[in-house]
C-alpha cells in the first residue's frame, strides 16, 4: 500500500482507535495553529488571561478575557502620557498584565498604568519617595479601588517595575473567561 492509500484508509476509517487518532490529532493541529498565530500576533504563546475580579469595571468584567501583547513589542502608555486620541479600554493610558512584587507562580495583576516614577520621586503627592523605578497602577473600579495599588495591598510602596510588566491589554471578549475561572489552576 502506498502512502496515499495508507492516508485514505486512514481518513475515512470507522475502527474506534483510527477515529480517536484522528480526532487528537485534529485537536493538537488545531492548538499548534492557534499557538504559533498568538506567538506572530502577541509574541506569547499564551495570550489570554480571564478577569477573576471586579477591580477594571466597567471596563474590564469578572469572566472576561483579555489579550495580551507581550511587552517585548510594545510600549507602555501611561493615562498621564495618554491623551483623547489614545485611549485603551476606554480611558486614557494602557492596562497592564504585571507580575505582583516581581514574583512567578502568583496571580498576575491586570490594572492600569497611572504614570511612572523614577527611584526618589514622590509616588504620589504627599506620598513616600519611590525605592526604585516604575509604574504607579490602579484598577478602573471607582468604588474598589479608590487609591493606588502602592498604596494598598496589591504592591504596597513598591512601583511595578518595567521587567515584572508581562505585556499591554489590546482586546477583551466578554464572559468567556467565565468557563475558565470554574476550572481549578494547573
Amino acid at each position: 500500500m502506498d502512502i496515499k492509500g495508507a492516508y485514505k484508509n486512514f481518513k475515512e476509517s470507522e475502527n474506534f482507535f483510527v477515529s480517536l487518532t484522528r480526532d487528537i490529532l485534529s485537536v493538537l493541529i488545531a492548538v499548534l495553529i492557534f499557538a504559533t498565530l498568538s506567538q506572530i500576533v502577541f509574541g506569547l504563546w499564551t495570550p489570554m488571561v480571564a478577569v477573576e475580579s471586579g477591580s477594571m469595571e466597567p471596563h474590564m468584567n469578572v469572566g472576561d478575557i483579555i489579550f495580551i501583547q507581550n511587552i517585548e513589542r510594545t510600549e507602555v502608555v501611561t493615562n498621564m502620557q495618554g491623551t483623547e486620541n489614545y485611549t485603551s479600554f476606554k480611558m486614557s493610558g494602557d492596562v497592564i498584565l504585571y507580575k505582583p512584587y516581581g514574583q512567578d507562580g502568583v496571580t498576575p495583576i491586570i490594572h492600569r498604568a497611572m504614570y511612572y516614577v523614577e527611584q526618589g520621586d514622590e509616588m504620589w503627592e504627599g506620598g513616600p519617595r519611590a525605592p526604585h523605578a516604575g509604574y504607579i497602577t490602579k484598577g478602573d473600579n471607582v468604588v474598589t479601588n479608590k487609591y493606588y495599588d502602592q498604596q494598598g495591598q496589591v504592591s504596597y510602596l513598591l512601583p511595578v517595575k518595567e521587567d515584572w510588566v508581562i505585556g499591554v491589554a489590546r482586546y477583551r471578549i466578554p464572559y468567556v473567561g467565565h468557563l475558565r475561572l470554574m476550572l481549578p489552576s494547573l
